[in-house]
């Protein structure tokens, strides 16, 4: 049987929009915009539709020479965002965290929120708290205080709903593991289906972890495995959308 693993699936963000001042020209104006959490950043915006996804997948499954760029696209991608994450000095205080998070690719914000959590703490953001208060009620306002505001305010809410939402999953998650290994143990998987049923245990980060633990054991060749989770899925998808 495949080993459990921890899924990075069906978490997202409200749409947030970090403002990249001109008194800042090293960085650019960004839009988070993450309906899934992806912190790979290969899969770009979702706001395509759901049509113009379906269109895109079709188009894959019939044109191989497309199937073949799109997937040389993604790892070339994958190597980029690698690259960019190892080029990245990993600041020291909060005032160079702030910096670091303004200066991060919007496709990296959900990566790096995961990476960070722990430096994300009370102290971290009692500093950017304080920072903020500097400058709104600072008597005498410049241009570039007023950008900096701006920015600021932008990204405590941008850390405070990431924080929020990676916590979320992280919990959820947890939660999966936990009743994976309930299934997985059962001596009638579908008497305790029912059950999970009943007390509301089944739910789409189950399905996510049971997604990731089908690949696991597809890419180790464990065949019957592959098999047992397929149905194992298939049944949890009924009875959550029963």
């Amino acid at each position: 049987m495949a080993a459990l693993g921890i899924s990075s699936a069906a978490i997202g963000f409200n749409t947030i929009t970090i403002f990249r001042t001109k008194s800042a020209p090293r960085r650019l104006r960004t839009k988070i915009s993450c309906v899934g959490w992806d912190p790979e950043g290969l899969f770009g915006s979702p706001n395509t539709g759901h049509i113009a996804r379906l269109e895109f997948k079709r188009r894959l499954e019939k044109d191989a020479e497309a199937r073949e760029a799109f997937q040389r696209h993604v790892l070339e991608e994958k190597e980029r965002r690698q690259a960019l994450r190892q080029s990245r000095v990993i600041p020291d205080t909060p005032e160079e965290l702030i910096e670091y998070f303004l200066d991060t690719e919007a496709q990296e914000f959900e990566f790096e929120i995961a990476r960070m959590r722990r430096r994300l703490d009370k102290d971290f953001f009692s500093h950017l708290q304080f920072e903020l208060g500097q400058l709104r009620f600072s008597v005498s306002k410049t241009e570039e205080m007023e950008d900096r505001l701006i920015e600021l305010e932008a990204l405590q809410k941008a850390l405070l709903e990431g924080t929020e939402a990676y916590d979320k999953m992280q919990a959820d998650l947890i939660t999966a593991k936990e009743s994976l290994t309930k299934i997985l143990t059962s001596k009638d998987v579908k008497a305790t289906l029912l059950e999970m049923v009943e007390k509301n245990e089944l739910n789409r980060s189950l399905l996510a972890l049971l997604d990731e633990n089908i690949a696991s054991a597809q890419s180790s060749e464990q065949k019957q495995a592959v098999a047992f989770m397929e149905k194992l899925r298939a049944a949890v998808l009924k009875y959550i959308t029963v």
